[in-house]
């Protein structure tokens, strides 16, 4: 079996309402406010083109600033150090270490890669600070392909890289609408909660 992880919120710490209540905390007050701006924020157009690479840094923060009426320094430090808050899951990693050891001893698994909808800066500075991503037979970010999640087109152009077999391949998201993508083209699909949820779901889809 071929194992497909998405990064946010299954490898990675994603918290976006915490983000904008910490950058915007007269504007984002309350949890309704913070979900609302959170939002606004990161499930638009503007940003979902950052993630596919189709808009550069700069630009995103001045299309966000203008928009959502913001200060234009306060949004520019904001999408400078989401990196930052990209902070390894540790159970989810163990998770993917024990996948690691069953490959090396070819117990059931074929390969790991991954499929991230992740703007190139950010992208970069995964790949720079944290060396177990290497271990990883291939994946793709969607800021260097120009395409993301759940387009078509990015899951096929995984299965197509690496020739993958797509009654062999499980996806992991935390996003449904992602998985279900997934499952359209063949794939088997994870919707991720937890790291002991995940682990109980590929031993009952996949026998891991």
């Amino acid at each position: 079996m071929n194992v497909v992880f998405d990064f946010g919120a299954v490898l990675f710490t994603w918290r976006p309402i915490e983000i904008v209540s910490e950058a915007f905390p007269s504007r984002a007050s309350t949890p309704t406010e913070s979900k609302r701006l959170a939002h606004a924020m990161f499930s638009h157009e503007d940003w979902h083109d950052y993630d596919r690479g189709l808009l550069e840094m700069d630009a995103v923060v001045d299309r966000l600033s203008s928009r959502l009426e913001l200060d234009h320094r306060a949004v520019q430090t904001l999408v400078q150090h989401i990196g930052e808050c990209l902070v390894p899951m540790a159970e989810t990693i163990a998770v993917l270490q024990s996948l690691q050891a069953r490959r090396q001893k070819n117990e059931g698994v074929r390969g790991l890669y991954f499929l991230s909808n992740m703007p190139r800066p950010y992208a970069r500075e995964l790949e720079q600070k944290h060396a177990f991503l290497q271990s990883f037979d291939g994946g793709i970010f969607s800021g260097d392909v120009l395409l993301s999640k759940p387009q078509p087109d990015i899951y096929q152009l995984l299965q197509s890289r690496y020739h993958l077999e797509p009654e062999r391949t499980v996806f992991i998201d935390d996003l449904q609408g992602n998985v279900e993508a997934a499952m359209e083209l063949g794939w088997k699909g994870i919707h991720f909660t937890s790291a002991a949820q995940l682990t109980d779901e590929l031993r009952l889809q996949c026998g891991l």
